[in-house]
């Protein structure tokens, strides 16, 4: 009995342990296949897919999703004919570089040559390539290159005191993407009638510079006025917009060709909180700003000293050659004096972001480094007006910076002569002075409201009034006080008569009323370009240097445009 109950029981433990061992191998079994399927899912996904699945939030920073193919059979290539390359290409270099070192030479030299020019064994690498879709008429291609050279350059430089030195161009590294354009398309081999490169974007240009048998620092800024005549020299010959047009079939190009596109009016307003960088006292301000980086297209402003929350309301000009691409750049330095400024921060603006004929008002928050994004840190932001007038704009819009706009027609003849004939003779008679266009009027300021003001009084409440002053003009007018109020509302309406509303600014300051004095709030500052763009509009502005707070306006602008005498020659 006790036989006959063992070997039923074995054999149901038996039956039970095959069956487990029966599921658990088809669990795995689906288990894998799932895996699988998963995984080819994935092996077949874009890398838009990518992104849908998942946002740009939820990957680490060094995360890249590239659109650039890998070009490793060029390299190889490029590697094998590389000295082939350096001897052919190495004088026609030489040959074609030289002019334009003596664009740029400095004042302190008087030559600037090649003694030896050679591009080095060592062949650049192309880790990227991508098409560009833009135009139907035309192919074109973005080359990511990284180039650690060891190539032989050596400048013969001479001084006007009569010194020549030997100057090694050493240790060059080198990223970047060239653009190839390939244009127009045409039905004859090889289906492009010409090529256009361009340096696209230059990552990282550096270089050493050594004196052969002695040291450059001898001859005080001999060193900087070099490195500043090569960098230039990159930028103003072959840094994109500027391209070169290679023709291979007969026609005419001239399309191709750098031409201005628009002009970019900036106002560089203000700025606030900058990083004070100084041990006593507080930093000296002052702006760049450029969209090409050459000496001859760069502005700067005047300085602020001992300020963080700087006020410059400066006006500048920029031509622009292609707004899908460019941008403007501001940077921020400390002022040292003698000493070499230092950097407070830098920002810049897409122009392919602005409107045409639309004015934007942005605040800016200044980084260190507007290539690399990693540092986190405060330093401050500044404040900019923007307008991108194109040529040839057909909707009317006018430029409010050119010296036509609202002009009258007695104006207009005063300033071109009867008939469109410009009065030479008469100025000749009366004078040779130069007339331009002001923006006068009357800006009219209606103070609507404020909201959510911050608590100064003990009681928890506050007795706002505000004060709006004409920065040129120093015309003042003030509000009444409300008592016991964080959203007063005043309603009140206030006149300014505005000689030049183009370069005026109205600055509104919030204050609390005390019985024995009185506590800054905050303020608001506004340019004026909206309002004679526009004509009229209402606004909320965000009260500055207050916790919180918002101020509610409505503006409107009254021309009454004149001549005046700006005191330049023809």
């Amino acid at each position: 009995m006790g036989f006959v109950a063992g070997v039923v029981i074995g054999f149901v433990v038996g039956l039970a342990i095959i069956v487990l061992f029966v599921r658990n191998e088809n669990t795995r079994s689906k288990l894998r296949n799932d895996l699988a399927t998963t995984v080819a899912a994935f092996a077949r996904m874009t890398v838009e897919d990518s992104r849908k699945i998942l946002p740009a939030d939820f990957y680490p920073s060094w995360v890249v999703f590239s659109q650039r193919q890998k070009l490793t059979w060029l390299n190889q290539h490029l590697t094998k004919i590389w000295p082939y390359v350096d001897e052919a290409a190495s004088d026609l270099i030489k040959t074609s570089v030289e002019p334009v070192l003596e664009q740029y030479r400095p004042i302190i030299l008087s030559s600037l040559k090649f003694s030896r020019f050679t591009l080095g064994t060592v062949a650049p690498q192309f880790t990227g390539v991508s098409i560009i879709e833009d135009e139907a008429d035309s192919v074109t291609m973005e080359l990511e290159m990284q180039w650690d050279a060891n190539s032989s350059i050596i400048l013969d430089i001479k001084t006007y005191l009569g010194v020549s030195l030997p100057v090694q161009v050493k240790d060059i590294g080198f990223t970047g993407v060239f653009r190839l354009i390939f244009k127009p398309l045409v039905n004859e081999f090889p289906c492009f009638g010409a090529v256009c490169f361009s340096l696209r974007k230059k990552k990282k240009l550096d270089f050493t510079l050594k004196v052969i048998g002695g040291d450059i620092s001898t001859i005080p800024g001999l060193s900087d006025a070099i490195e500043t005549t090569i960098r230039d020299a990159i930028e103003d010959n072959i840094m994109w917009p500027v391209r070169k047009i290679i023709p291979i079939l007969p026609g005419d190009y001239s399309d191709l060709e750098l031409k201005p596109v628009g002009i970019l009016e900036v106002k560089l307003v203000q700025a606030r909180d900058l990083t004070n960088k100084d041990i006593i006292g507080k930093s000296d301000p002052y702006a760049v700003l450029y969209v090409r980086p050459l000496p001859d297209k760069t502005k700067k402003s005047k300085t602020i000293n001992n300020e963080l929350n700087p006020i410059w309301n400066e006006h500048y000009e920029f031509v622009i050659e292609d707004a899908t691409t460019q941008h403007l750049v501001v940077r921020i330095y400390d002022d040292e004096g003698v000493q070499a400024s230092e950097l407070i921060g830098c920002a810049q603006v897409l122009l392919r972001d602005l409107e045409p004929g639309k004015v934007k008002d942005v605040w800016l928050n200044l980084v260190k480094d507007l290539e690399i994004q990693r540092d986190t840190k405060y330093r401050g932001q500044v404040h900019l007006e923007l307008l991108y007038c194109p040529f040839g704009m057909e909707n009317g819009f006018t430029n409010p910076f050119s010296s036509n706009f609202s002009m009258t027609s007695l104006e207009k003849v005063i300033k071109s002569g009867a008939n469109g004939i410009d009065a030479i003779e008469n100025e000749k008679a009366v004078t040779q002075k130069k007339k331009e266009v002001i923006i006068r009027g009357v800006l009219s300021v209606t103070v609507i409201s404020a909201e959510d003001l911050p608590i100064v009084d003990l009681m928890g409440k506050a007795d706002p009034y505000v004060v709006l002053t004409m920065k040129k003009s120093e015309a003042k007018h003030k509000t009444r006080v409300v008592n016991d109020s964080l959203n007063p509302v005043w309603n009140q309406t206030f006149d300014f008569v505005v000689e030049d509303g183009l370069h005026d600014m109205l600055i509104l300051e919030v204050w609390d009323h005390d019985t024995f004095g009185k506590d800054y709030m905050g303020r608001c500052i506004l340019t004026l370009t909206r309002v004679i763009l526009e004509g009229e509009y209402k606004d909320t502005l965000q009260v500055e240097g207050a916790k919180s707070g918002k101020l509610n306006l409505h503006l409107k602008w009254m021309p009454q445009p004149i001549l005046r005498d700006s005191g330049s020659e023809f």
